[in-house]
Parts: structure tokens; C-alpha cells; sequence
């Protein structure tokens, strides 16, 4: 009895799976999936033996026509069955001193629903038998493998798009080292991408769609540019800003006699432009500016707000507890930025000083590696140094850490993926700094930090920390560690992080950034009586140690 009703189960599942209908979505997605596994798994598509980009074009039509889960099956099945045999070479041993990361690594989709048995079971076979490449990750690292195919697509029309849908989606799942700590599922990002893809009616239309998706990658390194496209306009308020409490700030006056002429000053305070609240402007730019953490998408968020598409902008301002409405004239970048291109008026920088009380004072923002000499020699006999990286560092990190250090010590570890197992990470080795140093620095080291810290200003950070009496002062960092990997289109051009970060101890840095021992931010009131809050705070407790 108990063998005929698990008859009839079976009967009733396969007419079930043969007669379920699918949907264009669940289609597409899968067929995604299962194109970018091949992609990078099947040995004669790995080989370049096949034009993969043309055989999806090719089977993409058979793929509409699917009406139910079971001729979708069988499609995807057959068209495996027709790149040929996969030579059997599992077990693949994995060498001894390799260590995983797996919180990216993610097959389990091999058992989708849509998905027959049969089907499931020869993706489960080409991963065990994988291609074993003899590529070293590196610098040049091509995610697309061969991101030349995908420079000049015609997005106009609708296979096109969904090629280059295909090809990015999947350089990040396999590709990119912090897929695990975006806001949400990179599977969902697809789902909610797609209706805009297929719908696109100008390439302009498909490349916001696509950069629109890049956002989804929560990454501070991300930045996508469409070409011939000036974003929020070409003309600009002539100062720069930042946002406190939901209000906009003037920071920097760019053009003197433009600001002038609005009596726009540094500390003015901005409410509205053309109508909208900077809260409702800073909501809108949401679905368009990636980013790590908020310290960092309201750091990014300010340049498109100060453009315009028109010259004639009002904006609203707060002075003395009123309101005031002004109709102002924006203008281009060379007139709106002149005090870039006026000899004089822009303040120059010092790459380092002695400040009052015997505390030394770096600007990693424009000191290099030939200056390093005269700065250690100055410096080298003050009661504390502050190195203000709030900016972005020339790669003098060794130099200085050298001069830090006592001796040779680890600051940090690499994650990169696993060329021989797609999708996998391992732990590599990490970086030191530092040597044997008896005439090392004695003094306290103070390291200045905030949403400007990006990057190379992070790990040149997580270098200092290994001195002796280093504290960290600032506020939350932009959260993006590790090399940018830069993809260039003939309509567009993106970036995304494409090496895993972490402090020796793994403890990561991504979207975290670095954590400031004490917490220091710039307010309203401070910026209007033209004080470094900041640096004050660094000098308060060189001299309390509190």
C-alpha cells in the first residue's frame, strides 16, 4: 500500500512541476544564475571554446516562449547538454594552507524550484568538476572576462540590456568581496532592477536603470557615470557644503564674487533649493548615490543638490532665526569654481607645522613621500603629532609608520576570491609596517578622521593604529576598504571594491569604516566662528589625555 501511494505522489509531483506556470521574472533570474555559473565554472566556456555572450542571445528566445516550469527546464537542461561533456576530475583537492571566507558563497539556488532534478543534479556535476584556472587575482583582475565585449552594446535593443543585466549581476555575485553586508539580497536587487531593464525606450533610460542597481552594492567606492549625461545639471552654487541636522552649510566658498554677491559666507546656512526641503533632497538622491554607511551618502549627496539644470535657482536661507528667499543665478563650473583657476585665492595648504604647545600637525591630504624626511626632523621632538586624514593620502603610510613604529607589526588582512572556486574567498596575507625602531616616535599620535576618510585614508589609518598611544578622533569613515575595480563602457563607466579588507584580527571594516575612540562632529555654531572642532578636540586632549 505504502509503495502505491508513493507512486501516485511521484505521478502527481511530475504532472504538478510539468503543468506549474512561471512567471517572466522567475525566468530571467534563473537564467541569469545559470548563465554567469557557466560562465565561470564550464570548462569549454571558461577556455573561450564557445561565444557565451552569443549563445545567451541565442537561447533567449526560446526562453520567452517557456510557459511552464518544465519546458523551462528543459530548455536550460538541453542547452547544457549541448555544450558537451564535462570531464570528471572530483574529488578537486583544495591545497592545505588554503583558509575560506565563505559568507559571500551562496550554490543553494541549484535546488530552485524551477528547476527538475535531472537539471539540478548537472549543475551540482560541472561544480565538482570545474575548470581549474592558473590565473592570479590581481590589479588587472577582468570580472567580465573580456570586458571588451560589453564596450559598445546596442541597449536599444531589449537582448542587449538584459547581456549587460547578465554580465554585471554576475561580476558581482562571484566578484565582488562584501556581497554579504549589502542592505538586502543581491537575488532582489536583480528582481526589482529588471521591469526597468526590459522597459527601457532610449539607452539613456537603461543606463539609469543600470545605475540605479550599482547603488544596491551599499559600497562607498561605487560611483557610476554616464557619459554625456551631466547629472543634476551644469550649472553650480559657488561654495561647498555640508548637512547638519537636515540643513545645508556653506564649508568653502569656490567663487568669491558670486557668493559675495548672494552674501553667501562660510557658516551661511541653506533651508530650501527651488521649493524642497534639503531633507526631501537628500530622500530623492537615494535610489542614485551608492554608499556605505549615511555619514557618507549625505558627504556624496551635497554635489548633486548645489547643481541645477537651470541658471535660475531659489533657494531659501536661515540667518538670525529668519527665513530668506532668494532668487539666485547659478552658474558654470569655470565661473562658479573661479577661485580654482585665480591665482592666489585659493589658501594654501601646509603639508605640516609646529602648533603652539609643542604639538605637531600633518596634512596627509598633501604631504608626500619626499617630504617625509623634513617633516620626521621637525617633528620628531614634540610632546604629539595629529596627522589630519580627513582627505586622501599620497601612500606615504610606510614612511610614516616606520617613524611610528618600535618594531615590524601586522595592520591588516586581505579576503580575494578563489579563482579556482568562483564565488569563494580565502584569506590571504596580510599587510606589515614598521621595523625594529629604537629611535621611533615617543609622542602621542593623534589621527584625525570623518566621512571624507575613504579608502587608502582607512588603511593608512589601520597602519597608525599599530603605533604605540594612537587615538583615533573624528567621526565614522566612509566604510570602503580595499582596491576600486574600474569598468569603462562607451555609455558609462562604474567602479566596485574587489578586495576584502579586515583588521588582523578579522574584524571588519566594510560599511563600518574606522570606529573613533572619541567622537567629534563638526556643528552649525562652530563652523560659523570658523573653528576646527575636530582639531580642537585633538588639542584638548593631547593636553588632558581625556
Amino acid at each position: 500500500m505504502k509503495k502505491i501511494t508513493l507512486f501516485f505522489l511521484l505521478v502527481f509531483t511530475q504532472i504538478t512541476f510539468s503543468q506549474a506556470k512561471i512567471t517572466e521574472t522567475e525566468k530571467l533570474a534563473a537564467t541569469c544564475k545559470v548563465w554567469g555559473f557557466l560562465k565561470y565554472y564550464h570548462p569549454k566556456v571558461v577556455k573561450g571554446e564557445l561565444n557565451w555572450d552569443q549563445q545567451l542571445l541565442d537561447i533567449l528566445p526560446k526562453i520567452d516562449k517557456a510557459q511552464t516550469k518544465a519546458e523551462f527546464s528543459l530548455i536550460l537542461e538541453n542547452w547544457i547538454d549541448d555544450l558537451g561533456v564535462v570531464p570528471e576530475i572530483a574529488p578537486i583537492a583544495i591545497p592545505k594552507d588554503v583558509a575560506f571566507f565563505d559568507k559571500n558563497f551562496d550554490l543553494s539556488w541549484f535546488n530552485n524550484k524551477l528547476f527538475s532534478k535531472k537539471f539540478s543534479k548537472k549543475l551540482k556535476f560541472i561544480e565538482e568538476n570545474r575548470f581549474q584556472s592558473n590565473e592570479e587575482f590581481g590589479m588587472g583582475f577582468d570580472g567580465f572576462k573580456n570586458v571588451r565585449n560589453y564596450f559598445d552594446l546596442d541597449y536599444n535593443n531589449k537582448n542587449s540590456r538584459l547581456l549587460m543585466l547578465f554580465a554585471y549581476w554576475n561580476v558581482i555575485e562571484y566578484y565582488f568581496p562584501y556581497k554579504y553586508v549589502m542592505d538586502q539580497k543581491w537575488d532582489l536587487s536583480f528582481d526589482q532592477a529588471l521591469p526597468s531593464i526590459l522597459d527601457a525606450k532610449t539607452e539613456t533610460d537603461f543606463y539609469i536603470a543600470l545605475k540605479k542597481l550599482t547603488t544596491k552594492l551599499n559600497d562607498s567606492h561605487v560611483e557610476t557615470s554616464i557619459y554625456g549625461m551631466s547629472g543634476r545639471g551644469s550649472n553650480f552654487f559657488p561654495a561647498k557644503g555640508k548637512v547638519i541636522d537636515e540643513k545645508l552649510v556653506v564649508t568653502e566658498i569656490l567663487g568669491d564674487s558670486l557668493a559675495e554677491a548672494d552674501n553667501i559666507k562660510i557658516g551661511t546656512v541653506i533651508t530650501k533649493i527651488k521649493g524642497k526641503t534639503i531633507k526631501e533632497l537628500i530622500l530623492e538622491n537615494r535610489e542614485l548615490i551608492c554608499a556605505s554607511n549615511e555619514d557618507k551618502y549625505l558627504d556624496k549627496v551635497i554635489i548633486p543638490i548645489l547643481r541645477s539644470n537651470s541658471e535660475n535657482v531659489e533657494v531659501e536661507f536661515l540667518k538670525d532665526g529668519k527665513y530668506e528667499t532668494k532668487a539666485m543665478i547659478w552658474t558654470n563650473y569655470h565661473d562658479s569654481h573661479r577661485n580654482e583657476f585665480k591665482k592666489g585665492a585659493m589658501k594654501k595648504r601646509e603639508k605640516f607645522k609646529l602648533l603652539d604647545n609643542n604639538i605637531g600637525y600633518v596634512d596627509m591630504g598633501v604631504i608626500k613621500v619626499r617630504h617625509i624626511p623634513d617633516m620626521i626632523e621637525t617633528l620628531k621632538s614634540t610632546k604629539a603629532i595629529v596627522f589630519d586624514m580627513r582627505n586622501y593620502p599620497n601612500e606615504t603610510w610606510k614612511e610614516i609608520s616606520d617613524f611610528l613604529n618600535a618594531q615590524e607589526k601586522e595592520f591588516c588582512k586581505y579576503t580575494e576570491p578563489y579563482l579556482n572556486y568562483p564565488g569563494r574567498y580565502i584569506w590571504t596575507e596580510g599587510r606589515k609596517c614598521g621595523f625594529e625602531n629604537k629611535d621611533h616616535y615617543k609622542g602621542k599620535v593623534i589621527v584625525l578622521l570623518n566621512e571624507k576618510s575613504l579608502s587608502q585614508s582607512e588603511w593608512t589609518a589601520m597602519c597608525f593604529q599599530t603605533a604605540p598611544n594612537t587615538t583615533i578622533i573624528g567621526s565614522q569613515t566612509a566604510g570602503t576598504d580595499g582596491n576600486a575595480i574600474d569598468i569603462d563602457f562607451k555609455g558609462f563607466h562604474s567602479r566596485y571594491t574587489g578586495l576584502g579588507v579586515f583588521y588582523p584580527d578579522r574584524r571588519e571594516t566594510q560599511r563600518i569604516g574606522i570606529v573613533p575612540d572619541i567622537e567629534v562632529k563638526p556643528t552649525i555654531k562652530g563652523i560659523q566662528e570658523g573653528r576646527d572642532e575636530v582639531l580642537d578636540r585633538a588639542l584638548l586632549f593631547v593636553e588632558t589625555g581625556k
